[in-house]
């Protein structure tokens, strides 16, 4: 299935029904007065999130949602019946942006939550309403108000604790193979994932997180080079980051400049994702001899001056590739313990910086 991650849409309330002008008439009662009664409500235009959904390709097909229209007032005192509402199901994690103010209207984070996005108009009002003393028989009615309709804009954002960063075949689709039961395609040539993955990882019981594989980043991507920075949305929600890097790339590229190039395209789309924890993931360790890969790490661990925790790993033989995850896990952990108040730390908390723990 193809993965569609933003689209636009079209949504139009019903409108009110109008109010009713009519007066009783029966036999022996010669003054019956006015009997109209009011429109009923136009239906409104809802979103409601689904787990079920994983991408917008829906919206490719049917752009244009509309509620039904309230019905007219009748005479014998008779209200018209309300508009149907309309349930639109989106994707959990969809952000909702009103096309024309380009303001957020909302963000479905929980499946089953509900947004209003257009309201119905409200019914008009019968004669019934206007009898005074002076007007025994108003011949006065008001029209039903009119739904609200706007165009919107619907942004995936999938919903993930950890978010994987790298250049092409840094091997971010083998680690993601490797700690999760997610299977994206992986290949020996550039740009092999073309759109987002998401697995869950699991360490035992209660003790489990989501990891998402975007696709890879080049330098220049903020300008649209390679698949350009779209898909970085994705990693908007995570709460850690994982900065994959080759350790010894074939074509003889510096692992050190990488780094600092994708930093560069971060700061262009969200400086915010800088200041976020960033991990750093040195990968391909099975390509050097065991007594130079810490030397190796270690060097670009040096030039980069980095600060943060950091990893040497071989995705493909599933060397380390668990520790990471135990260490997120502890991370994840603490940043509970710190949210609920709690001075007591837990064992194992996860270090600043140096280099990680074996398996």
């Amino acid at each position: 299935m193809k993965f569609v991650d933003e689209a636009i849409i079209k949504v139009q309330a019903g409108d009110g029904g109008n109010g009713c002008i009519s007066f009783r008439r029966e036999k022996f009662i010669p003054f019956g007065g006015p009997d109209g009664g009011d429109g009923g409500s136009g239906g409104s235009v809802w979103l409601v999130a689904d787990e079920g959904l994983n991408t917008l390709i829906d919206f490719r097909h049917q752009r244009s949602f509309k509620a039904q229209r309230g019905q007219n007032g009748m005479g014998s005192d008779m209200y018209g019946k309300g508009g149907e509402d309309t349930v639109v199901r989106v994707p959990v994690g969809t952000v909702v942006t009103n096309v024309d103010t380009d303001e957020t209207i909302g963000d479905l984070t929980r499946h089953g939550q509900r947004l209003l996005v257009a309201q119905g108009g409200k019914g008009g009002l019968g004669n019934i309403h206007f009898k005074s003393s002076v007007n025994r028989a108003p011949r006065k009615s008001t029209p039903g108000t009119p739904g609200e309709s706007r165009e919107l804009k619907l942004e995936l954002k999938l919903l993930a604790d950890v978010g994987l960063l790298g250049f092409p075949n840094a091997g971010k689709s083998t680690f993601i193979r490797a700690v999760s039961a997610a299977t994206p395609r992986v290949a020996d040539y550039p740009f092999t994932t073309l759109h987002p993955n998401l697995g869950v990882v699991s360490l035992g019981t209660d003790q489990s997180f989501v990891i998402a594989d975007i696709p890879g980043l080049i330098e220049g991507a903020a300008d649209g080079a390679g698949l350009g920075i779209q898909f970085l949305r994705h990693v908007a929600r995570t709460r850690l980051l994982l900065h994959l890097v080759d350790i010894a790339p074939v074509d003889g590229s510096d692992p050190a400049g990488q780094v600092r190039a994708i930093e560069e395209e971060l700061a262009k789309f969200d400086p915010e994702l800088l200041e976020r924890p960033r991990w750093l993931v040195l990968n391909k360790a099975d390509v050097l001899p065991e007594d130079e890969r810490q030397a190796a790490a270690g060097a670009i661990v040096e030039r980069l001056g980095w600060t943060q925790p950091w990893f040497l790993v071989s995705a493909i033989a599933r060397e380390n590739t668990m520790a990471v995850c135990q260490q997120a896990q502890r991370f994840f952990e603490a940043q509970r313990v710190a949210a609920e108040g709690r001075t007591d730390m837990l064992p194992g908390d996860v270090r600043l910086r140096g280099e990680p723990p074996q398996e």
